[in-house]
């Protein structure tokens, strides 16, 4: 396991970013790499009609869970052409969701979105476990966001340089602590699909960002595990096991300064990874400047391992795990990166059959020291 090289950290090279409006009034942050200024001035000439209305979101209350249901989302744009991106730089032919012949990083609010646009908090789940709620959807709050890594429509994260997986790292950061501070919002997710076989219905490098109007499930229930283990021993959970693998290294991949990526021990996938500081922090916003250069350093030198498996690109979903943003969670909380695939061999995929889908009970069919010893390259 090696370290990866430090990287150039000159502190005069700011990331600057600028917001632009869409034609239909939304939001675009243009970001720009170190040394360099953003898109100063952009003008949308398409027609686009009003913002469509919102989704809803319905409560369960077996699970005690939001549903979001955003039927709108059906006419979205789905895997076009590369003369065709909407993520694309326009050109004088071409009119894209992008209106700059050039740029470094962009963030836009989502024209499809499965929450939003309109802001607001939910209503609490009565005692009477959420009786209240039946047959009364709410409107879907919160925000849908594009991360568009690049200009370029072919390549991905792993073959970004470092300047701009380092502004992506910085958007992430600066988007995550906007959305945190919106009206209603409970959990801001950053998160990259890479692959048809995760689902991703644009072949550009992006990502997204989700702002919930709730926590989400999964967030939930480590946000309430780590609260009751930091009650009582008064360590915090993500960093009692970060300490333990790290002792008992046979599912480390790579270490650095700031960060470290294991396997975890009952790793659900056959291809998972975790990514995390050494440092408690409940998000991306918290990070240090130093933290944010090692990140996408690593993030990246994790990616291309992933890449490096496989004759052929490695479909994964790339997840985020930021803390719920009330005061309690954020205490006990640790942000974390998930890297999971389905991708079991070179041409088999795990599917959510019926242990998995039916009763959330994973079998994995690899060890988790197999995969971290061929991320690591030992096998």
């Amino acid at each position: 396991m090696t370290s990866p090289e430090p990287a150039d950290t000159t502190a005069e090279r700011v990331i600057a970013h600028r917001i632009h409006h869409l034609a239909d009034g939304r939001e675009a942050v243009f970001f720009s790499d170190r040394g360099t200024s953003p898109v100063e001035h952009i003008v949308d000439q398409r027609p686009l009609g009003p913002r469509p209305a919102g989704g809803e979101v319905r409560f369960d209350r077996l699970s005690g869970e939001w549903v979001a249901v955003a039927a709108h989302r059906q006419s979205r744009t789905y895997l076009p052409p590369a003369d065709q991106c909407p993520l694309c730089p326009s050109t004088g032919q071409r009119e894209s969701e992008i209106p700059a012949a050039d740029f470094g990083v962009v963030v836009f609010e989502n024209r499809f979105p499965s929450l939003g646009p309109g802001l607001g908090a939910l209503p609490e789940a009565d005692g009477a476990g959420g009786r209240s709620l039946w047959g009364a959807p709410a409107p879907a709050f919160g925000r849908c966001e594009v991360v568009v890594f690049t200009p370029e429509h072919d390549g991905s994260f792993a073959s970004l340089p470092f300047e701009r997986a380092r502004t992506v790292v910085e958007a992430w950061a600066q988007r995550t602590e906007a959305l945190s501070a919106l009206q209603g919002v409970r959990q801001v997710f950053p998160f990259e699909n890479r692959g048809e076989q995760i689902g991703v219905t644009l072949h550009h490098p992006h990502g997204q960002i989700y702002a919930y109007p709730y926590a989400a499930p999964h967030a939930a229930q480590l946000a309430a595990r780590s609260r009751a283990h930091l009650a009582s021993t008064g360590r915090a959970l993500m960093g009692e096991v970060l300490a333990d693998e790290a002792a008992d290294g046979d599912r480390m991949v790579l270490a650095g300064e700031h960060f470290s990526a294991y396997v975890p021990y009952a790793a659900r996938w056959p291809l998972e990874v975790h990514l995390l500081p050494h440092r408690q922090v409940p998000d991306l916003a918290a990070l240090t400047g130093e933290e944010r250069d090692e990140l996408a350093v690593l993030y990246r030198n994790l990616v291309q391992r992933v890449d490096r498996l496989y004759a052929t690109p490695t479909p994964y979903i790339a997840a985020w795990h930021q803390t719920p943003v009330t005061t309690a969670d954020r205490e006990a909380g640790w942000l974390h990166l998930r890297l999971t695939s389905p991708r079991r061999s070179e041409d088999k995929l795990k599917f959510l059959a019926g242990s998995e889908a039916g009763m959330g009970a994973f079998i994995n069919d690899v060890t988790a020291e197999q995969t971290a010893a061929r991320l690591r390259g030992d096998a």
